[in-house]
């Protein structure tokens, strides 16, 4: 018999953290639940509830675990209860575990459940102005909405979010565009864009290998949210119009943004004229960086001036 990790969810809607026994299985990765597994409703039920409005049109495809069987799944599931322990030890016995999302392409995640974390995932916040320090990003797990919106749709059309347990020990907040790599003193643990409500985790390099274990991939199809971020009919679809073409709303959003954000833009729109990103992740990347609201505000306006 050997250890795996599970989740729950109790009455405030929070994910806990607890441990049951897991009778050995088949040498893989990751382990498929069944429908009717208690575990599976868990992991469904939190990533529904906080997809909001696309609840209803999104398609949990599979949800899957990770697993323990192999040697080395078992060696980090050992050392994260070790760092667990440690962490309880140091902060007056509260490790502050916590679950967040992880978004990624279908390839990504295979990796990262497979290997662990790497200098490739840190990567991807270094050049983002807006983003709160430098290390492993997460969104909390009641955020999935706004997980699946930086996903990667597959070839199938088909996005997988990573859910991962954190340890997150005393939490110093991080401003966006910080570009912090560290801890600012041994009194922190990790990152939060908020104190009181935090929204988003950020799991410096140093820890990240750690403090995260991977926990569950949950693959899903979202045909609202997907048409909103292709702009496939309806919402901002009319940001691929030729009524609004790319460069004009780059004009229009020099004006009504902050530098540091509008340089995320613009570095984005250069990556994608040199076939660096495609027009999927531009588009997702206004979005994230402007806000819905805004930019089909930004927009409508655009075309009834015309």
């Amino acid at each position: 018999m050997m250890m795996a990790a599970q989740v729950e969810i109790v009455d405030n809607g929070e994910i806990i953290d607890t441990l049951s026994h897991h009778a050995s299985g088949d040498y893989s990765s990751t382990i498929l639940l069944r429908e009717e597994n208690h575990e599976y409703d868990v992991v469904k039920n939190c990533f529904l509830s906080g997809m909001s409005l696309h609840a209803a049109e999104t398609t949990v495809v599979s949800v899957r675990k990770t697993s323990a069987q192999r040697i080395t799944a078992k060696a980090k599931l050992a050392a994260s209860n070790v760092f667990a322990e440690a962490m309880k030890r140091k902060n007056g016995g509260d490790a502050n575990v916590r679950y967040g999302w992880y978004s990624g392409s279908k390839e990504e995640i295979e990796r990262i459940v497979s290997y662990g974390f790497s200098s490739s995932e840190v990567e991807k916040f270094e050049k983002d102005d807006r983003s709160h320090g430098v290390g492993v990003h997460f969104l909390h797990h009641t955020c999935s909405k706004a997980a699946a919106v930086l996903g990667e749709a597959d070839e199938e059309g088909i996005e997988h979010l990573l859910l991962c347990r954190l340890i997150l020990g005393k939490p110093e907040r991080i401003i966006a565009g910080s570009k912090q790599t560290y801890p600012s003193s041994s009194e922190y643990d990790c990152g939060v864009d908020d104190l009181e409500n935090p929204r988003k985790y950020v799991i410096w390099s140093c820890n990240m290998n750690s403090y995260i274990l991977p926990s569950h991939v949950v693959s899903f199809k979202s045909p609202t949210l997907r048409g909103l971020i292709r702009g496939g009919g309806g919402g901002l679809g009319r940001a691929r119009s030729p009524c609004v073409s790319f460069p004009i709303l780059m004009s229009i959003l020099s004006k009504s943004l902050d530098r540091p954000r509008m340089n995320v833009i613009l570095t984005t729109y250069v990556d994608f004229r040199k076939g660096k990103v495609r027009r999927e992740q531009l588009i997702r990347k206004m979005r994230e960086v402007v806000g819905d609201e805004l930019l089909l505000d930004i927009i409508k306006n655009h075309r009834n001036s015309d």
